[in-house]
């Protein structure tokens, strides 16, 4: 068991780490491909498709239970009707922020057999060790601006001029619930950012950063709400994920690497951390955007959850992933303590950090 640490001190101090590692999305597998089961020396097939050994002696459920970020509704949604097709197995999803997703776990006494966030730290921090030994971090994102085409300065806005109008009196920008959803959090941490010196320059000076801040509202709770409420009129722009963005249909402004949170090196990993947003009792600090996955010890259907971790981070999971916006982690990387379902650690690398990011 590693030693407790309280739930402020371990968010703050990720970001005095910073990742640099997930940039080789492209790598090779280490392990088979493929939807097909298959099964280890150290484990048996029970009759209805379950396993005995390292993953768990109870057979497999016919149904099963998700609780992940709203942003990955769309790729999971995606991934559901072949994964039941494969398994003959009824997926059953809740879609929350990633903050009140892992609640309902460590807060709520409740129990899923997967837990998907878009900030793996929530896992490392929140539910280790009691409510889970092991994750994998199998996809990334980056921050964007949507708007409507007839939303103020929408017929000049563009990568080189958004924060002047954002910052414009007659603007009202949307974002998530920071105590509720990473997206929240990154939105503000975006905008942050862009006060903050790169490389000796930075987009604006802090009186626009205030003003933009000042424009900046919670209309919501997750992300995935965000665009109804821009649609209908009640926002100019919205700050999300930009596999969100990607497949709404309306406009978007792809933002600077140094404020979209997507770069994952050093270089920007201590740029980013510059970025701190306090929400909900807890000190969230900037790093690039890493979504993390595993199945709670309090999972009733465990070696379901081990089978859906292994479809997402193989070819089907990833295929997914890509159709709704979202960068997989090829492969992805699991944390070499605890104890990995040998189907998940077959198609993984394990690894006591991602970059000098602490796992």
């Amino acid at each position: 068991m590693r030693e407790q640490r309280s739930r402020r001190d371990l968010l703050k101090a990720t970001g005095a780490l910073g990742i640099a590692g997930l940039a080789g999305c492209t790598g090779g597998e280490s392990g088979g491909q493929g939807t097909t089961e298959t099964t280890t020396d150290a484990e048996e097939t029970t009759a209805d498709g379950g396993t005995t050994g390292e993953e768990g002696t109870t057979p497999s459920s016919d149904s099963m239970t998700i609780f992940h970020a709203g942003s990955l509704a769309p790729p999971f949604g995606a991934a559901e009707q072949g994964f039941e097709d494969e398994y003959g197995v009824d997926v059953q999803r809740e879609a929350k922020g990633s903050v009140a997703s892992t609640k309902k776990i460590t807060t709520q006494g409740r129990s899923a057999d997967v837990l998907g966030v878009s900030d793996f730290r929530l896992i490392r921090d929140m539910l280790l060790d009691e409510y889970g030994s092991w994750y994998a971090v199998f996809a990334t994102n980056a921050m964007s601006l949507q708007y409507r085409e007839d939303s103020p300065g929408a017929d000049e806005i563009g990568p080189d001029n958004w924060w002047e109008v954002l910052s414009r009196d007659d603007v009202t920008i949307g974002h998530s619930d920071p105590a509720v959803d990473p997206g929240g959090y990154r939105a503000v941490m975006s905008m942050q950012l862009g006060k903050e010196k790169m490389d000796g320059q930075r987009l604006y000076d802090q009186q626009t950063y205030q003003q933009i801040r000042d424009n900046m509202t919670v209309p919501t709770g997750t992300e995935t709400k965000l665009e109804g409420q821009l649609k209908s009129g009640k926002l100019d722009y919205a700050l999300y994920y930009r596999s969100i963005a990607s497949q709404s249909g309306l406009p978007y402004v792809d933002l600077q690497p140094h404020v979209d949170l997507s770069k994952l090196n050093q270089k920007y990993a201590s740029h980013y951390e510059k970025a701190e947003v306090e929400a909900g009792g807890n000190t969230y600090v900037g790093a690039p955007i890493a979504y993390g996955i595993t199945v709670p010890s309090v999972a009733e259907a465990p070696v379901r959850g081990a089978q859906w971790v292994e479809y997402m981070t193989t070819e089907p999971g990833r295929k997914a992933l890509k159709s709704k916006g979202l960068i997989p982690k090829e492969p992805a990387v699991v944390t070499e303590d605890g104890d990995v379902p040998d189907r998940v650690a077959r198609h993984a690398e394990a690894k006591t950090s991602v970059g000098p990011l602490e796992l």
